[in-house]
């Protein structure tokens, strides 16, 4: 078989992305493929950075080129373009620079979402993603607490600039306008309104992912985002124990009767390990939030546990993707982010097939 740019082709038609079940030639993902004197040059351009297969397809494709009879050498570049996946419907908001807006909700408060959120928002970002994210409690904003390393909004024209808090990421909250003791006492629409300008008034630029942070419930905020708001999808936050599950579901089937995409259920306190025997303990109940994603027939995204790390890093500004980047904790707040972007990619690709 004679080496040429076609037949290069036809072999990474069997390299198929373990993911989204198509191969790499069909989802545009080898670029600027050059063949010359046995030396094959092509860019691999991954459907985003924090994909959890990107070692394993590049491994494979980088393999079945070189098993081409002919082939001497392989210069391969890797990178990585985020798609959207959000739906645009009629009277919704544009957010032509923001490619995906991601909400994480709970059905009830104390469940540790907005932890969740930031972890979450510093590990796309830590992949190599532009990220921001979108403090949407008007009553209780929390992110600008749990962050100490953060600039502040700046005014240019008629648009706000967002803060920029550590590994890039833009953010914005109205905590970041009022001081901490000023009270927000304000009917539901005036919270809708103030929701509906965090997303016009805001210059977000170019945004791979944009993390939105409810407020606990399924009141304006959330009606408001879902509404109004071009989702990419929307994250449930539950704790193992069955009233957090249950209250955690409503929410869950609010956002599907608003025709939300549901990225998943995360799971956290799932359990304390012990710092003497380092054994599991169980402490809110085991296996709530797994349970709830099969009867919702949503992905798991997984199970975070309860720490002294997670509660440290929030009283005193500090993360814990940025303060114990090593940790298991890390890790798995990794793969979580990783879960998330792997369902925005095959909803992208579901988006492009339609």
């Amino acid at each position: 078989m004679k080496l040429t740019e076609e037949s290069v082709v036809k072999v990474l038609r069997n390299v198929i992305d373990p993911e989204l079940g198509v191969d790499v030639v069909t989802m545009g993902m080898i670029k600027d493929l050059k063949v010359s004197n046995g030396i094959v040059s092509f860019t691999l351009e991954l459907t985003t950075p924090a994909c959890p297969y990107n070692e394993q397809i590049t491994r494979e494709v980088k393999k079945a080129v070189e098993s081409i009879p002919g082939v001497k050498s392989v210069d391969m570049k890797v990178t990585a373009r985020v798609s959207s996946a959000k739906r645009t419907l009629t009277n919704q908001v544009s957010l032509s620079g923001v490619k995906n807006v991601i909400a994480v909700a709970s059905g009830k408060g104390g469940v540790g979402k907005s932890s969740i959120a930031l972890n979450l928002a510093l590990a796309l970002a830590e992949s190599g993603a532009k990220t921001g994210l979108l403090d949407a409690d008007m009553y209780g904003p929390t992110i600008p607490k749990l962050l100490k390393d953060i600039s502040f909004p700046q005014q240019v024209g008629d648009k706000i600039l967002p803060a920029v808090g550590p590994l890039g990421i833009k953010v914005m909250s109205l905590g970041l306008l009022i001081t901490d003791d000023t009270p927000v006492i304000w009917r539901g629409p005036l919270v809708a309104n103030a929701v509906k300008q965090m997303f016009t008034e805001i210059n977000w630029g170019e945004l791979d992912y944009l993390i939105v942070d409810l407020p606990p419930g399924t009141g304006d905020a959330s009606l408001t985002l879902a509404q109004s708001i071009p989702l990419s999808g929307v994250i449930i936050i539950t704790t193992p124990q069955p009233v957090s599950v249950v209250i955690a579901m409503k929410a869950l089937r609010m956002f599907e009767k608003l025709g939300v995409n549901i990225l998943g259920i995360i799971e956290n306190m799932s359990y304390y390990i012990c710092k003497k025997c380092g054994e599991k303990a169980y402490i809110f109940g085991k296996g709530g939030g797994k349970l709830a994603a099969s009867q919702a027939g949503v992905p798991f995204l997984g199970e975070v546990p309860l720490i002294p790390e997670i509660r440290i890093g929030s009283d005193e500004g500090d993360p814990v993707i940025i303060s114990h980047p090593e940790s298991e904790v890390a890790t798995i707040f990794r793969s979580i982010a990783k879960n998330v972007a792997g369902r925005i990619s095959m909803l992208s690709k579901v988006k492009r097939d339609e």
